[in-house]
């Protein structure tokens, strides 16, 4: 049985949650139900950013799934919202500056979170909405989906954006969709690195559930020593990320779930994870 949460904070004109949550056999969806454009306001990123908190230190979740009502999957920032605070004594600079390391530490939080994140993208991920399927671990996509970064188009270049698209995509093909800010169908965003699958739309919510399944059933304690060794070693030359890399497999064969792993996989049994 799912529970269903719901959210109050910055509703929607018609009463609606901008986001609303559901739990299920260890899989936590999110999902942003502020259409048509599902923008990332600050109301949205708070919001977002409380429940990846919450997810961080709950022993029920074991892997969270970021998906989306309507055609847009996102469009990124909220730029009606920006617009009016340039009314503000100071320009909008403050907001500006606000809405930019929010939405930093929005994607911070969804790459430190010790627990897998999906994303599930049925529609157009665009600007800040893109950036946020880039910082998710996988990202899994419909055959109608569409990608891009076109901040180039209206005069501000998605420098924000280019953080996370630049850590996925191949950098001449970074380079391609922020100078041009086109859109690219859902195969070349695969070609480029931004999906990991692309399913018919009816079957989107099913392969994304099986994925997270697959996820939820492995030791949570091991998912988040990887995971966390995944996003360091990353960035580290090759000598000193194999060096790190050594180091966080001696500490996980020390872990009791790595002992209880090991020794089921010899007794051709199946695992009863601890996370210890």
């Amino acid at each position: 049985m799912a529970e269903v949460v719901s959210f109050r904070k910055g509703a929607n004109e018609d009463g609606s949650v901008p986001v609303t949550s559901s739990l299920c056999d260890g899989v936590l969806r999110l999902t942003l139900n502020n259409p048509p454009a599902n923008v990332l306001s600050i109301a949205v990123m708070e919001l977002l950013m409380g429940e990846l908190q919450k997810a961080a230190d709950d022993g029920e979740v074991r892997v969270v799934v970021i998906a989306s009502t309507g055609k847009v999957f996102s469009a990124g920032h909220d730029l009606k919202e920006m617009t009016e605070h340039r009314a503000d004594a100071d320009g909008g600079v403050a907001f500006f500056e606000e809405t930019f390391a929010l939405a930093a530490d929005l994607m911070l939080e969804i790459t430190r979170l010790p627990k897998p994140v999906i994303a599930e993208i049925d529609g157009l991920a665009t600007a800040a909405g893109c950036q946020l399927v880039a910082s998710c671990d996988l990202a899994i996509c419909t055959d109608t989906a569409t990608f891009c970064t076109p901040g180039v188009n209206i005069g501000l270049f998605c420098s924000t954006p280019m953080v996370a698209v630049t850590r996925v995509a191949h950098r001449k093909q970074a380079m391609e969709m922020l100078l041009t800010g086109e859109t690219i169908d859902a195969s070349t965003a695969k070609d480029f690195g931004l999906v990991n699958r692309i399913v018919p739309k009816q079957y989107l919510t099913q392969v994304v559930a099986k994925y997270a399944s697959v996820i939820a059933s492995k030791s949570p304690l091991t998912l988040k020593i990887g995971k966390e060794a995944f996003y360091r070693q990353i960035e580290m030359p090759i000598e000193e990320a194999y060096g790190h890399a050594a180091q966080v497999m001696v500490d996980n064969m020390m872990t009791a779930d790595a002992e209880e792993g090991i020794g089921a996989f010899l007794a051709k049994r199946m695992p009863r994870w601890t996370g210890e």
